[in-house]
Order: structure tokens, then sequence, then C-alpha cells
């Protein structure tokens, strides 16, 4: 009775029924292919835009290069290699951008970016006593000179007492350069505040010999492994795997791993560069 139709429809009625349904199911069934191909098309044109991008085409976010050389021989075969580095930290002076522009590192920096390579400013800021001026300028003059707006800021203290100053500092680099990426070293993990500050924070940077024997703390599973930067330096080839894989459990997306030594173990690529980045490559996702 709450159904006109009820169980008294006829057969006929049943099979007019049948065929209606059938009719006003066409047109559903129709729009639901025409939206399965449009998403293949979509998903498919994705997959070919990623697959265009500098990062699928052989750069690895893992991976990351101090180049404090200069550019020559090495820089090429940082250019070239696939999988190469994400980022590379440019350094003119060991201090900062330096007086005036110098043409060879304007090619340098002009050739990695045309590589898909994401470049970083270096600038040291002596644990908060640099000046906050020389550091302005050295972001104003990375921009200007080189087309380079990000920043690795270099000699960052742990404590918390020079907050005020780095917190001025990230700030106006945001402002001179929006959408920018600070990196912050520390060299060890630092007060947990810094973390609101830098986009990625090296909490390593030492030998092989140290970094096995360096835990991390317990925050640290708080943020995501692309926040933190690994460096080891003198470090064997026989343990670049080992090191690699544990830089990885110890939940960091950036590593770069040298058997190079002395007072600049960054003056040129590990002998093993090649393989580095070919054994990176698997966690080239971060």
């Amino acid at each position: 009775m709450h159904d006109i139709h009820g169980a008294r429809m006829s057969a006929t009625g049943s099979r007019a029924g049948s065929q209606f349904l059938a009719r006003a199911r066409r047109p559903r069934t129709l729009l639901v292919l025409a939206l399965i191909v449009l998403a293949v098309v979509v998903l498919a044109a994705a997959g070919l835009w990623v697959r265009m991008t500098p990062q699928a085409s052989g750069r690895c976010r893992t991976l990351f290069v101090p180049a404090y050389f200069y550019p020559g021989p090495e820089w090429t075969r940082v250019d070239d290699s696939n999988p190469g580095p994400g980022n590379l930290i440019l350094d003119i002076t060991s201090t900062g951008a330096g007086a005036a522009p110098s043409d060879v590192f304007r090619a340098a920096a002009r050739q990695a970016r045309a590589s898909g390579i994401t470049i970083l400013g270096y600038s040291s800021t002596q644990y908060g006593q640099r000046p906050l001026a020389q550091v302005e300028a050295d972001v104003r003059n990375y921009r200007a000179w080189y087309g380079v707006t990000s920043s690795f800021l270099d000699e960052v203290p742990t404590g918390g007492s020079q907050l005020p100053y780095y917190r001025k500092l990230v700030s106006y680099i945001h402002h001179v350069n929006p959408g920018s990426t600070v990196w912050l070293n520390p060299g060890t993990y630092p007060d947990e505040r810094y973390m609101s500050l830098g986009a990625v924070v090296m909490v390593f940077e030492g030998p092989y010999s140290n970094f096995v024997n360096t835990p991390e703390p317990s925050w640290a599973r708080h943020y995501p492994a692309d926040m933190f930067a690994n460096v080891i330096y003198h470090a064997p080839g026989s343990k670049l795997a080992s090191t690699l894989r544990l830089a990885r459990s110890r939940h960091v997306g950036h590593v770069y791993v040298t058997d190079r030594s002395g007072s600049n173990p960054y003056g040129s690529l590990p002998s093993y560069w090649s393989s580095e980045a070919s054994t990176a490559s698997p966690g080239c996702a971060g």
C-alpha cells in the first residue's frame, strides 16, 4: 500500500519498467565512462609532467653538495650527475657573497640551475655575532648577482640565547625573497625552537667516527625527515652504503658523505661521488 506499483505490477509492466531503468542508466553509465577516461588522461598528463621536471629527470632531493670549490671540472661533474644533488651550497668567499660579483661563479650558478639544482647562498653568521646588516647584504647580493634566493646560514649556535638574532634574519630573508628556503647549520641537534626557523637544519657535521655514535633526540621524530640534514666527512668508501642507510634510519632527509678530510673536506667532491649518487638514488624521495 506504500508502493503505488507494489507486487501487483503485471509482467508487461515489469518489462516496461526494466526497459525504462535500462534507458535511464545508459546516460549515467556513459557519464561514468567519460569521467574515467578524463581521469586517465589527467593522470597520464600529470605523469608526463613529473617526468619532465628536473627532480624526476636526475635530481635527487636526498643529496646535496657543499660546493666550497672553484668552478671547474668538479662543478661539471655535479651538473652532469644522474641522479645528482637536489641542492648545492654556493660559497664565494668562505664568509658570504663578497664585495663584487664574479662572472665565473655567475656562469656556474646559471649552469647548475639549468641542470635543475636548487642553489643556496652561503653566509657565515659567526654564531650570531656577525652584524645582521652584513648577512642581509649577502642575501641581497646573492639574488642580484647570481639569481640565488635561498640561503644557507652557517655557524649557528645550539643554545637559545641567540634565537632573536635568527628570527630577525630569517624573517628578513623571507621578506626580501618570498618563497625562499633557509637552511641552518648548528652542526648538531640545537635547541628545538630553531626548528621553527629553518626549512632544513643540519643536525650533524663531522667525521664518520663521530657520526656512528651520535643518536637523534626523541623530539626529532616530531618533524618531517626533510627538515634534517647530515654532512659526514672522512668516511671510507667501504662505509658509504651503511652511512647513507644509517642517516636515513635516523630520520634524516638530506645527506652528503665524503672521504675528504682536513681543514676543508669540501674542497672537492668525494672520490666515490658517482657511487654515492647511485647508492643514494633509492632514497631520492627524501
